[in-house]
């Protein structure tokens, strides 16, 4: 199976349109393990909206409870089986949405990146721009390569701050991928551009 996870480096970091935009530059098929919380837009629902030519796969685990999938799971009464989050089947290339940032909890025996490692994909990892992103980006870049994922590159989402992005690509020794900036309105049309203009698909091949 082709395909990439895109992970970050928290939550509410950007993960959401970066997935949608990939989705929609490779015509893949979008998958979102465990959506937690309901209450409004889904990210599946969003990646539908922005990514038009995308096949969006239906979760495995839909958990009322907003917060992470494996105290979501536990308030739901809803017991989460590894053997649920394998990779679907499809025949266009896979992009896999994880919760949250890199170590977030599915289960308390079973972190974000540990189930990362058994789907054998590469990751993105989406970061954003603000204070504090050179510590966390490199923080989740350890925990991936910690855990023999191979990491494709890291993805920016914000405002341009050149001297934090270079310097979490040249210490990390991965490609920068390119940045997306805050888009309003954020829609299909606009997404597709912003991705075509600002990110380096020809470093993912």
């Amino acid at each position: 199976m082709t395909g990439f996870i895109v992970t970050g480096t928290d939550t509410d970091v950007g993960k959401t349109v970066f997935a949608a935009g990939l989705a929609q530059a490779m015509r893949a098929a979008y998958w979102k393990p465990a959506q937690a919380g309901l209450e409004g837009e889904t990210d599946s629902e969003a990646v539908a909206r922005l990514a038009p030519d995308a096949q969006v796969l239906p979760e495995a685990y839909r958990l009322e409870t907003p917060c992470s999938p494996h105290e979501a799971a536990r308030v739901d009464g809803v017991s989460i089986s590894e053997s649920a989050l394998a990779l679907p089947h499809t025949d266009r290339p896979l992009v896999v949405e994880g919760a949250g940032g890199v170590m977030v909890p599915y289960r308390e025996d079973l972190l974000a990146a540990d189930l990362f490692a058994t789907w054998n994909l590469p990751a993105i990892l989406v970061a954003r721009t603000r204070l504090g992103t050179i510590s966390h980006s490199l923080l989740s870049v350890e925990a991936l390569q910690t855990r023999r994922i191979k990491v494709a590159g890291i993805a920016f989402i914000g405002e341009a701050e050149p001297v934090a992005e270079g310097a979490i690509a040249r210490i990390a020794k991965l490609p920068h991928l390119g940045r997306l900036p805050y888009l309003d309105p954020l829609d299909a049309k606009t997404l597709a551009h912003a991705f075509s203009a600002h990110i380096r698909m020809d470093l993912l091949s």
